[in-house]
């Protein structure tokens, strides 16, 4: 399928995405430029604090958007709240400085004489320093508004929506019309608010700072178009809040949050969870999908953002509750079960029917070349391997730290590379092993050979559903409508339906519903 095509085919989704993403960056700008303007114009007058507050400014410029937004979860959850807030600490240094720039760079000459004819503090700031400044501030939002339009991408991670979605889904699918479809129009989006935010610092520019150019009738001609441009679009925007929500939230009495770590198999079955309850009860779900990683997941969950969510048992047993791994199943879920509930308040329903292990995988070419077909056999050769793995697999000891460990080995290299541009490293021979779950469908895509845990290394990895205990208290027919999904499931129909969507590129919910009606679930 082509851009084209694709974008044909999801023009609902795309433009749904692009007026959510217009609303998250109007109001985390918006905030910036109401803290931001205050805090240049305090500090233009209070001189002690100019350093310490745009050097608080400066460091947390400095501090990567996704640590920040790591670091924000804990405290604010998941969703729109810690994405905005993100954006606004993010753009607060231009409009900070723009500020505080502006209005010591006006000569003190004017000032003087604005106290010379009777004019009192606050009216000097009104009517001469902000309205000489404000080219110099709008100057420092427009690139504050800029900036954020990227910025927002990454609300994706934590399902507050936007362009991101389709940027980040695409990159762990390697579908590249999805890239596109959210990459062109934010990149657009960003060129429109650059224009948009240059109408205003031009509006905003006392006349006697313009360069004059053409006779005063066309300047003020030009001058009405401009902002007749600016009302429609304010119009516009005012439209888009006026009939839509932030974050889509589902009203209803009955209503519980359904979340999904960030690939494809969760997806899937997130939307099989969301469409089954809502066909077999009178709750309506919540879909909070592609969230980011365990820890965001069970963050959210802990907190109430998220009622219930999909997860592994190895990885609870080992990622979650620390206990170092063992290969033993029921022992494994069991203790999970006990210490969700315990420590947690979570309860731990029924395993599903498939185990998505990790595993090893190579090329053909690879397997062939060094005779790999189990995982002792890297023993002889790890040492001439590069291993391009997630960063999760590369930082755990049921990962890469313990695999050196059990099979004895070192690898020439080990490279952290999420998602799927592991896949293409290995494709295009920048790397010779990859981690994978078991029901990948990447690794049917690319036709890989995965490796046998000949030492029994790896836990296993049975989905397990998790959910708030007081939720299903409040709605024990959960369990078994939730059960009876999980005993339909297994590797093989995993497998054929996560490689729907990363080959035959259907939408997730598309696959969860087919199957669902398929196989009876639904009607």
């Amino acid at each position: 399928m082509n851009f084209f095509e694709f974008l044909m085919k999801n023009r609902e989704q795309v433009l749904s995405l692009t007026i959510e993403h217009i609303k998250l960056t109007v109001i985390a700008v918006g905030l910036a430029i109401l803290i931001g303007v205050p805090v240049g114009i305090l500090i233009s007058y209070a001189k002690s604090l100019n350093k310490p507050v745009l050097g608080v400014a400066n460091v947390i410029q400095a501090i990567p958007s996704m640590a920040l937004l790591g670091f924000a979860i804990p405290f604010l959850g998941i969703g729109t709240l810690p994405a905005i807030v993100m954006v606004v600490l993010y753009s607060l240094l231009p409009i900070i400085k723009n500020t505080f720039t502006g209005i010591q760079s006006i000569n003190p000459q004017t000032v003087e004489a604005a106290k010379g004819i009777g004019l009192n503090r606050l009216q000097i700031l009104t009517k001469i320093q902000i309205p000489l400044a404000l080219p110099v501030i709008m100057a420092g939002v427009r690139i504050s508004a800029v900036t954020a339009v990227g910025l927002m991408t990454m609300a994706a991670f934590i399902g507050a929506g936007g362009l991101g979605y389709l940027v980040f889904s695409g990159i762990r699918t390697v579908n590249n019309s999805q890239i596109l479809a959210g990459a062109i129009p934010a990149c657009l989006l960003a060129l429109f608010t650059d224009f948009l935010v240059g109408l205003v610092e031009k509006l905003v520019t006392p006349v006697s700072l313009q360069n004059a150019k053409g006779s005063r009738k066309a300047q003020k001609k030009i001058r009405q178009l401009e902002k007749w441009a600016l009302s429609l679009t304010a119009a516009a925007i005012a439209v888009m809040f006026g009939f839509t929500s932030i974050g889509g939230a589902v009203a209803g009495n009955k209503v519980i949050t359904i979340g999904s770590k960030d690939y494809t198999e969760q997806h899937i079955l997130a939307h099989m969870l969301s469409d089954l309850i809502e066909d077999r009860t009178d709750i309506q779900v919540d879909r909070k999908i592609n969230l980011g990683g365990t820890q965001v997941c069970f963050s959210a969950l802990k907190s109430g953002d998220i009622d219930m969510y999909v997860d592994y048992s190895g990885t609870a047993y080992g990622d979650t509750l620390n206990y170092p791994p063992i290969s033993d199943m029921q022992e494994v879920y069991d203790t999970v079960k006990a210490d969700m509930k315990d420590q947690f308040g979570i309860e731990v329903l029924d395993q599903m029917g498939f185990n998505n292990t990790y595993v090893l995988a190579v090329t053909k070419a690879t397997a062939e070349k060094y005779g790999l077909s189990k995982i002792s056999d890297l023993a002889a050769y790890g040492s001439e391997l590069r291993a391009g793995t997630t960063l999760e697999f590369l930082n755990r000891e049921d990962g890469i730290i313990g695999i050196k460990k059990h099979y004895g080995f070192e690898f020439k290299d080990a490279t952290g590379l999420d998602g799927s541009p592991r896949y293409v490293a290995l494709m295009n021979g920048e790397t010779d092993v990859v981690d994978a779950f078991s029901t990948d469908g990447l690794l049917k895509k690319f036709d890989l050979v995965t490796l046998e845990d000949d030492k029994n290394f790896f836990p296993p990895y049975y989905a397990i559903p998790m959910i708030r205990g007081e939720v299903l208290e409040t709605y024990p027919e959960l369990k078994d409508i939730v059960g009876e999904l999980g005993r339909a499931l297994s590797d093989e129909v995993m497998v054929e339906l996560n490689y729907k969507v990363d080959e035959l590129q259907m939408e997730p919910d598309e696959v969860a519903r087919e199957f669902l009606i398929t196989n009876g679930f639904i009607q």
